[in-house]
């Protein structure tokens, strides 16, 4: 019990730490510290070394990791100095991020576990409430991004959105394209809250950035291209192909209802189930493709819808000025069809089309995005429970951002 040297290996002190005393306290057990003179009396914000102001609140504790069923706490005084930057502080201690009521290493493992395990695992195997783990997530990403920008280097970058709640609660989400990274995340679903996120790249930064990946929504890229003078959008085929989807539906309706209408309700029936006309030709069951070649004899203006939403789909499978030409293609075939459903669409695609060719001769959709927003989506019925949207985007960045850190007293292996 009185092995100091044995309890500040434990704790993962640093040589600058001096333990005084160790004893018990009731059921925990508690360590009693101080900073040795170099060390002492620094801000708890930079680091820099300031005169002392106050004794603060007098002695305080952080809580350690167990030893084996046993709570450990580190005691030390917390006196406040005043930093020429951040003012009345209180002073920096080596074994704690500023502002936390935990070590280090507690963070640490917190952060780890959270993304490495159930929810319920956490709470129980560190005896934390689930909203303290919210807090430890934030103050954890919050010290990592401090020491390394997330937004330095950028060029080729995704921006969607995932919802987090019901009652249309988005998060608006920035994906480093090179680095397949969660790089930025905030509560929005508007212009204001991604200008948010250029504001904070900059203008040297955003002059960088090549190749945006996005969505149709005109607002998206109208932002980021007036903050990326040199980037080039590239629409994500997703949305697109989709529009053709429901292009075709509206096509199946009007003939639905015609058959109807005309008597032919026997034959209505048969257009009832939409999946032969919406799925891939190559996952069809037989029965779907019995289906679709019935269409094909008996409905030729439905049949062409169909081959036109098929055709669109197949663009996206070429590159380069093959794909261009397919597109061009298309935009002629939907423009004569004389279907107005996909004669509107072919001035909704033409309205897109340098988007559209951008994303084909480059490659870029917004496909990594959507798989980091699938991982997102599990972390936010994790999340459930959190104080804050913050704690939310903490554990986000924490886990899909690059910032979770190492399991204490494990070295990263060359």
């Amino acid at each position: 019990m009185q092995s100091k040297r044995v309890w500040a290996r434990a704790l993962g002190l640093q040589r600058t730490t001096v333990i005084e005393d160790v004893r018990e306290d009731g059921e925990a057990i508690v360590v009693s510290c101080r900073l040795r003179a170099n060390a002492a009396r620094r801000c708890g914000q930079c680091g820099r070394r300031c005169g002392r102001y106050d004794h603060g609140e007098g002695r305080r504790r952080w809580r350690a990791l167990d030893a084996g069923t046993t709570k450990v706490f580190i005691e030390a005084d917390a006196p406040r100095v005043r930093c020429p930057d951040h003012g009345v502080v209180v002073a920096a201690v080596g074994w704690a991020r500023h502002g936390a009521g935990h070590t280090r290493t507690f963070d640490d493992q917190v952060a780890w576990l959270v993304t490495h395990t159930s929810k319920t695992a956490v709470v129980e195997l560190m005896r934390v409430a689930w909203r303290t783990v919210g807090a430890i997530a934030e103050r954890v990403v919050a010290d990592d991004r401090a020491a390394r920008d997330p937004l330095d280097g950028l060029r080729r970058i995704g921006i969607d959105e995932i919802s987090y709640r019901r009652g249309h609660k988005y998060l608006k989400v920035v994906i480093d394209h090179d680095s397949g990274r969660l790089v930025w995340a905030k509560a929005g679903h508007d212009r204001a809250t991604l200008q948010e996120f250029f504001d904070l790249l900059g203008p040297e930064r955003a002059s960088a950035i090549k190749l945006i990946s996005a969505d149709a929504a005109e607002w998206i890229g109208d932002c980021a291209l007036a903050a990326c003078g040199n980037a080039t959008l590239c629409l994500d085929p997703f949305p697109i192909v989709r529009w053709a989807s429901q292009a075709l539906d509206v096509v199946r309706r009007w003939v639905w209802n015609v058959l109807r209408s005309i008597g032919l309700g026997k034959r209505a029936t048969q257009l009832k189930g939409r999946y032969a006309l919406w799925k891939n030709p190559e996952d069809l069951t037989d029965r779907q493709a019995a289906k679709l070649a019935w269409i094909a004899r008996h409905n030729s203006r439905l049949y062409r819808a169909y081959l036109l939403k098929e055709q669109l789909r197949l663009v996206f499978q070429f590159r380069g000025e093959e794909a261009t030409a397919m597109l061009d293609a298309w935009l002629s075939w939907a423009r004569r069809s004389r279907i107005p459903a996909f004669v509107e669409l072919y001035h909704r695609i033409k309205k897109h089309r340098a988007g559209i060719v951008a994303s084909v001769t480059h490659g870029l959709s917004n496909g990594l995005t959507e798989s980091v927003n699938t991982k997102l989506r599990l972390l936010t019925r994790i999340a459930y429970g959190f104080r804050s949207t913050d704690n939310l985007i903490a554990l986000c960045l924490l886990d899909r951002g690059g910032h979770c850190p190492q399991l204490p007293g494990r070295q990263t292996t060359a």
